[in-house]
């Protein structure tokens, strides 16, 4: 099964959304754009508009036995799109259990793309810690400096074995 990448970026067309255009050129996957669907933030009493889709984008993350998080890096944290998005996952492991147990088992990476040459310490820390939580199979992630775009077959040789793991 085609892995799910879960795009996160501010924009549409953007660097993130090019490095796994680059990354997954000629392999199957299905992305989904949180730009595109209305997530509204996480609040303690569970009561959202008609227009929130959360619930639909995690029917998708059920469809799929691998998801890759795909995030720039904002202030060395991932987006504020993708935090919203995780800060939602309360509502499937608090009121909504028997969904939350369905993520078990699935197997998660990230993608992140910075204006930095190293990831900034810690950056892993809530996708790694996430899946644990959730007891899914944290797998690894891959940065990209956003001028390592410009040379896409030797950022694939690097993202060689990275991208092994996805399969």
């Amino acid at each position: 099964m085609a892995p799910l990448v879960l795009l996160g970026s501010a924009r549409k067309n953007s660097d993130t959304q090019r490095l796994v255009e680059i990354l997954f050129e000629g392999k199957k996957y299905r992305l989904t754009d949180l730009l595109d669907y209305t997530v509204e933030q996480y609040n303690y009493d569970e009561t959202y508009s008609g227009s929130d889709r959360f619930m639909e984008i995690t029917n998708a993350v059920l469809a799929h036995n691998t998801i890759v998080f795909a995030t720039p890096v904002y202030w060395y944290a991932m987006s504020a799109y993708m935090k919203i998005f995780f800060d939602r996952l309360t509502d499937i492991v608090s009121s909504q259990k028997h969904i939350g147990r369905q993520l078990k088992s699935k197997r998660t990476f990230f993608i992140a793309v910075g204006a930095d040459a190293e990831l900034p310490d810690g950056f892993e820390i809530p996708f790694k810690r996430t899946s644990e939580y959730l007891d899914m199979q944290f797998e690894g992630g891959f940065y990209c400096p956003v001028n390592e775009l410009l040379q896409p077959q030797l950022l694939k040789q690097k993202a060689e074995n990275f991208l092994a793991l996805i399969k």
